[in-house]
């Protein structure tokens, strides 16, 4: 089975989950119903990309039984967040469910906008992408779900889901983009366009 399976599966069945914690622990509040619209909506974009322009790497065909423990298990992880907002029936401020939304917008921008760059650009053009929302971070579009899963995080008011989110981080987001970082060293203009672009955040200066 693809690893793209297991990533599908885990997506499509946030909305179901995440209503069946709603009933469960019989919340129907603002601040559930928020979370099932953000969690909810970024999964079925996830899926929509996936069949529009997906991701090479995600390609790769693994045992089901690896599957299931190395990227579902893992993934599932991240049901923490709705879990204790849920269960636990928290209330946000108006000001921290600001801070979500705004967190949630401008990563579900630089995520899926950065992504489809990408995959067009490389169909027309071979190389270095330097341009657009590549101009000056190397990598928007992990910057984008950084920011998506820290919203979701700080929706639970708890420590956990950060953690969680700091397990991918560093067990997968930061060794993928240093290893990106070493195959686009190959071409001669790398030097250069690392000077002017920062590895995660934009380098302004």
């Amino acid at each position: 089975m693809k690893i793209a399976t297991f990533i599908n599966i885990h997506k499509a069945l946030v909305t179901p989950i995440v209503l069946g914690m709603m009933w469960y622990f019989d919340n129907w509040s603002t601040q559930a119903f928020i979370y099932l619209a953000i969690h909810g909506a970024y999964s079925i974009l996830w899926l929509i990309k996936d069949s529009l322009y997906a991701d090479k790497r995600f390609e790769e065909k693994v045992h089901p039984l690896v599957g299931l423990i190395f990227i579902f298990v893992p993934l599932a992880g991240y049901y923490a967040a709705p879990y204790l907002l849920i269960s636990r029936h928290v209330t946000l401020t108006p000001p921290l469910t600001a801070l979500v939304l705004a967190l949630y917008i401008f990563g579900i921008f630089l995520h899926y906008v950065s992504d489809a760059q990408k995959h067009y650009t490389l169909q027309n053009k071979k190389g270095l992408i330097e341009d657009g929302l590549f101009a000056r971070t190397r990598n928007p579009n992990y910057l984008g779900e950084i920011m998506i899963y820290t919203a979701y995080a700080t929706m639970s008011m708890h420590w956990l889901p950060f953690l969680v989110l700091s397990g991918w981080v560093f067990g997968f987001f930061v060794r993928n983009m240093l290893a990106k970082d070493k195959s686009l060293s190959r071409h001669p203009q790398f030097v250069e366009y690392k000077k002017k672009s920062g590895l995660l955040f934009p380098r302004i200066f």
